[in-house]
């Protein structure tokens, strides 16, 4: 144990190579993710907050259970669409950082929808009646009130990032772990304990852990500079 602890060790302070790279795709095919999920589920979440239309309640019940949506079910589905034999099978994204990113988009946009039409349902609580009294439509009041919420707002992206990075199952359907291409963090740690290779297991979870730390640490900083700035 002590030796594999002490190889792990090296491994981090080394900056070993094959780290390097997984945690860097890893790193690009999360925040490629998010970035995706933020620019769908947020405006999704703030019109789904302000405005009246038929089905408002129905959607909104959809939105809060595909926050649990399970991961091997959206790779499974999204292998069926990307083989060769499926409907986007001829865009050759299947094995590829793109259907990761696909993946994840698919899992934390529902997320991110869910947490900001709550978020923004509060803010228009407060401020809706003012709003309209300024004879805004939907749109505009939904920008001034994702505006006004914006540091709730950071906190559902950095949320939706942590769902991401932590991720196995869709990804290993859609990306099939293929080392130097598709090879994240969790899945190679999964590989690598099956394999006995404890060390690099180690070492990717370490930095994982680490992420996931400083995540947590910036929507804490977040939180409080929030605070302090508008409490």
């Amino acid at each position: 144990m002590s030796e594999t602890l002490h190889e792990t060790v090296a491994k981090l302070s080394s900056l070993d190579s094959e780290v390097v790279a997984i945690a860097w795709l890893s790193l690009r095919v999360s925040l490629s993710a998010v970035l995706l999920g933020s620019c769908l589920g947020i405006p999704l979440g703030a019109l789904v907050a302000v405005a009246s239309f038929r089905g408002r309640q129905t959607l909104v019940g959809c939105l809060n259970a595909l926050m649990g949506l399970p991961p091997v079910i959206v790779g499974l589905v999204l292998y069926l669409l990307l083989s060769r034999s499926g409907p986007l099978g001829p865009m050759g994204l299947l094995f590829t950082p793109g259907a990761m990113i696909a993946a994840q988009t698919v899992l934390v946009t529902p997320l991110v929808a869910a947490l900001s039409r709550q978020i923004l349902a509060d803010a228009e609580a407060h401020l809706g009646e003012q709003l309209r009294s300024l004879r805004l439509g939907a749109v505009r009041r939904a920008a001034a009130l994702a505006y006004d919420a914006r540091f709730s707002l950071v906190t559902v992206v950095l949320a939706a990032f942590g769902r991401a990075i932590s991720e196995v199952g869709a990804v290993l359907v859609v990306g099939g772990n293929i080392a130097g291409q598709t090879r994240t963090m969790t899945t190679a740690i999964s590989l690598e304990t099956q394999k006995g290779d404890l060390a690099l297991a180690l070492a990717l979870g370490a930095v994982l852990i680490g992420l996931v730390f400083a995540v947590n640490a910036a929507a804490a900083l977040l939180r409080a500079y929030a605070a302090r700035a508008y409490g």
